[in-house]
């Protein structure tokens, strides 16, 4: 025979926005990356990010001069006309 009465569980506590979810302004993070301690690994880093940061610059002015009609990057026909005038002044 049973002792007492069935606890009931307790329900979660509301949270701010109500759905019992967990924070959606927690991003997750990415994979960790160590850094190299040899010598010419440093080196290779540095050149790998110095080449990888000129493609990145080169693919983002052919792009510009592709679609010169938007204003948001840099080196597009709007650019042009600009130093254009600047030069017959």
């Amino acid at each position: 025979m049973a002792q007492g009465t069935i606890k009931q569980k307790a329900k979660p506590a509301a949270t701010a926005k109500g759905n019992g979810k967990k924070p959606s302004g927690l991003k997750p993070r990415g994979t960790r990356q160590i850094a190299p301690k040899k010598a010419n690994l440093i080196a290779q880093k540095k050149l790998l990010k110095k080449h990888t940061g000129g493609l990145t610059a080169l693919t983002e002015k052919s792009l510009a001069q592709r679609a010169g009609h938007l204003e948001i990057l840099r080196g597009g026909k709007k650019d042009k006309t600009k130093e254009k005038e600047g030069a017959k002044k």
